[in-house]
């Protein structure tokens, strides 16, 4: 960990809540948010959400599953995920979500006409926002977390 965490304290909390109490909470309610809030389909969600913690390398959140009623994916999906030009394990929708995922956190700027035409065909404004939305928290929050060496550590805050 690259941050002094006082004894008795957990790391999750103080980081996010009591060493920034102005930004950590709010930001904590947006990833919760995320997760909470979604509109988008468990599978296209955990794609694009997998996909970024396997680019981000964060410990907590490629051993992490989203759970949605009761279901969670299957567990051959994180290797699903890593192959979602090829996998016969994804419609349409879900190796989208993979593969934004992929370019906006590796490549932002390559995201062409071509692209958002098949984004477009299979997903609403709405949904792109949304996913563009998650992408980005997940980006961010997985990140700062290895970055500073708190994924060991990580646990999802509460409301």
């Amino acid at each position: 960990m690259r941050i002094d965490i006082p004894d008795g304290e957990e790391p999750i909390p103080y980081v996010w809540g009591e060493m920034v109490p102005g930004i950590g909470p709010v930001a904590a309610q947006f990833s919760m948010a995320v997760y909470d809030r979604s509109s988008l389909g468990l599978r296209e969600f955990e794609a694009a959400r997998l996909r970024v913690a396997q680019i981000n390398g964060c410990l907590f959140c490629l051993d992490w599953r989203t759970e949605r009623d009761g279901e969670r994916v299957e567990e051959s999906f994180a290797d699903a995920v890593q192959d979602w030009r090829s996998t016969a394990a994804f419609d349409e929708r879900t190796r989208l979500a993979a593969e934004y995922a992929e370019r906006y956190t590796l490549d932002h700027h390559g995201l062409d006409e071509a692209f958002w035409e098949r984004m477009s065909a299979h997903y609403s404004q709405a949904e792109i926002v949304e996913l563009s939305m998650a992408i980005g928290s997940w980006l961010a929050f997985g990140r700062l977390n290895h970055v500073l060496g708190l994924d060991a550590v990580c646990a999802l805050p509460g409301p």
